[in-house]
């Protein structure tokens, strides 16, 4: 019996699919001397702080860093009945094999290894590494498993990633929490993420606009510009010298340029259009691509490839002609061209997994039945490879000096040769309701010195612009482009996190309160700046990150040694809790006195004052620890909320820290009972009632 292992249920019901293994039994499949089961993701996670002591419930200074001698992992409560499962099949002994079918790459390695080690499973291990979840990629892919131990780089780089950010995440969050009496999340990716949205907001608070004027000259369908002037006086003094007068061109420097059709998506560049394009987070366009994987519409979405291998040059021509039958919003002259399939072919540039783009699925699926989220990211995928297959997009360049009473004008004139990809683009732009490019004009052939009809003129004010906020196009671009300000598009990219952790990445620090949407862009919240401004470089610098992920990627091609790795960031730490063993009092005040945040009341447990956080209500007080949480059950099931005013209620009537909450029906109304800890006197209550829901 060979039992496999998948990552979520769905991929595991496609697996047992195509090995026949048809009989449901409880978490798993079983048939055809095949068990399929499922991880429904993390079933097994390193422990946290206090699972090594119970002294770590307590975050204190003198504690740090803490180090672990010998790394422990648990099965998460939640998940812990599959878990069980997974186990007793892993020692079932009519088990002879377990092949390891989680998705294909660092996180999904992860998963597997930590569930095997844990159920203290020795049998052997075979990996499943496939890319689409058609039913022929998987046959091909359980035609040819490999060894599991051929992925041993791959899980250390894992497990490594993993434990320097627990690392991290335990130390650093622990130091300046304690330090600044507030609970700071600080992750290895996502402050120095969090540190280049704040720079960024910061330049376009700083930035000064100036502005300045233009003389424009228009004549006929030409038009010409006059260099920028200081004073709106100077500008209309050329306007009017000019205007009624004739021109010449005398000078053309024409060029041909050519722009490339774009590669094919990876995932991060697919996260980038869907927002650009469609508005979507990078969160929202990985969930998509997921639930387009599962329903076998398309191939593997966590991927940093945009080439296809060269043996899949047949499978490309199919979807390219497959796509003429079904894409809805092209005409026949927009595809008459040959494909270029060739040019999307590179094993060089093929890693774990090729681009992303559509399966032959696609022609038996009624697309209008999916929902429209995951329709249009479909849409996407398919304009991207018709455009990555279409011909160059050329046009020609004129640079003309117009002269005109003697006063030199510029003008740049753009004639289209070839539309190219560029007519799908703008096709599949309509089609979203965006507004395409503006396209290079037609015009008249250019004489030389030949003069003009009489021109008329007019002053422009412009003022030059700030640099724009961060969205999560641009961000994901710079995540992806960190360290690497000197290198070259085709160069190897360094980046910071993954394409599969990047979403993520921007979601924590929106959900830690230290970022907000402010429609597309990005922009720190209060908290945001202030942790910028605390943290020491090495936890803040986007370079350094990017090189610690290109040391994990050298891990997982076993050209570097993951102790070493870790040694470096346990150092950094060491060096780190010595250098802030202290701060002054007026230093401890900087989030709890920002401009603008009132005081809620005074903290019955010391006397301090309470602010309101993102999550809860706390004492501005290092170490009292008195906090009263927003996310209360019993409020938010009686429709209330762990308001400001609920609050200011608790805290006139003298009590400390909140313990419980329990109700029972009063008549016609809910009587909910908070116990709150006294000090000196054991228990005390405090009786809020609701109207009856």
């Amino acid at each position: 019996m060979k039992l496999v292992i998948a990552e979520k249920p769905s991929v595991a019901m496609a697996l047992a699919q195509v090995v026949s293994a048809t009989a449901r039994k409880d978490g798993y499949m079983e048939g055809n001397g095949y068990l399929v089961s499922w991880c429904v993701g993390h079933l097994v996670r390193l422990c946290d702080a206090a699972d090594y002591d119970e002294k770590y419930r307590k975050w204190i200074y003198d504690d740090l860093p803490i180090i672990p001698v010998q790394w422990k992992k648990k099965a998460l409560e939640g998940t812990r009945k599959q878990f069980e499962i997974l186990k007793r099949l892993m020692h079932r002994t009519d088990v002879e094999e377990v092949i390891c079918g989680t998705d294909a790459g660092r996180e999904g390695e992860l998963i597997f290894r930590f569930v095997y080690e844990q159920a203290e499973c020795t049998k052997t291990v075979k990996r499943l590494w496939i890319s689409s979840m058609e039913e022929s990629s998987i046959r091909e892919g359980f035609a040819n498993l490999k060894d599991g131990s051929c992925y041993d780089d791959l899980y250390h780089s894992a497990l490594c990633r993993a434990e320097a950010d627990w690392l991290v995440g335990i130390n650093a969050s622990r130091l300046f929490s304690v330090l600044y009496n507030k609970n700071l999340k600080v992750g290895r990716v996502q402050t120095p993420t969090l540190a280049m949205i704040v720079d960024r907001d910061q330049k376009v608070k700083n930035f000064v606009k100036e502005h300045f004027y233009e003389t424009h000259l228009r004549c006929g369908n030409l038009e010409a510009v006059s260099g920028k002037f200081s004073t709106e006086e100077e500008a209309h003094k050329l306007a009017d010298l000019c205007r009624g007068k004739t021109c010449r061109i005398t000078k053309d420097e024409s060029e041909t340029k050519t722009v490339h059709p774009p590669k094919l998506y990876d995932l991060t560049t697919l996260q980038r259009d869907a927002n650009r394009i469609l508005g979507y987070t990078a969160q929202d366009t990985l969930d998509a691509a997921q639930s387009l994987y599962e329903s076998k519409l398309v191939t593997y979405p966590r991927t940093d490839s945009q080439y296809l291998t060269n043996d899949m040059e047949v499978t490309a021509e199919e979807l390219v002609e497959m796509l003429e039958d079904i894409q809805d919003f092209l005409e026949p002259e927009d595809l008459e061209s040959e494909p270029e399939v060739k040019q999307t072919l590179n094993s060089r540039k093929v890693s774990d997994h090729h681009a992303i783009i559509h399966t032959g699925q696609v022609k038996n699926m009624d697309v209008k039945k999916l929902k429209e989220r995951d329709r249009n990211v479909l849409y996407l995928i398919e304009s991207r490879f018709l455009m990555a297959v279409g011909k160059s997009y050329i046009y020609e360049t004129h640079q003309c000096e117009v002269q005109c009473e003697k006063q030199i004008f510029s003008m740049v004139l753009r004639r289209v040769k070839q539309k190219g990809f560029k007519s799908i683009e703008k096709k599949m732009l309509l089609f979203f309701g965006k507004k395409p490019q503006t396209e290079a004009d037609d015009f008249p052939e250019i004489h030389l010195m030949e003069e003009t009809e009489p021109c008329e003129a007019d002053v422009r004010e412009k003022w030059t612009q700030p640099p724009k906020q961060f969205t999560e196009d641009t961000l994901l671009a710079a995540m992806e482009r960190a360290g690497n300000d000197e290198l070259t598009e085709e160069s190897e990219k360094e980046g910071m996190g993954t394409p599969a952790t990047r979403a993520g990445i921007i979601e924590k620090l929106i959900s830690s309160g230290f970022v907000a949407r402010d429609k597309k862009n990005l922009i720190p919240t209060d908290d945001g700046n202030v942790l910028v401004t605390i943290l020491p470089e090495e936890l803040k610098s986007p370079k350094m990150t990017a090189q610690w992920e290109m040391q994990l990627n050298e891990i997982a091609q076993g050209k570097a040694d993951s102790d070493d790795f870790l040694k470096g960031i346990i150092t950094m730490l060491r060096e780190l809790t010595a250098r802030y063993s202290g701060i002054s009092e007026s230093e401890q005040k900087r989030f709890s006195e920002k401009e603008g945040k009132t005081e809620i009341g005074k903290c019955p447990r010391c006397g301090s004052s309470v602010y309101e956080g993102q999550k809860n209500f706390c004492c501005s007080k290092k170490g009292c620890g008195f906090a009263l949480w927003k996310n209360d059950r019993f409020f938010e099931s009686q429709g209330k909320k762990m308001d400001a005013g609920v609050v200011k209620k608790l805290l006139s009537k003298g009590r400390v820290h909140y313990r419980d909450l329990h109700s029972r029906k009063t008549g016609k109304q809910y009587e909910a009972t908070i116990v709150l800890a006294d000090p000196g006197d054991g228990y005390v209550k405090f009786n809020l009632e609701f109207p009856q829901r």
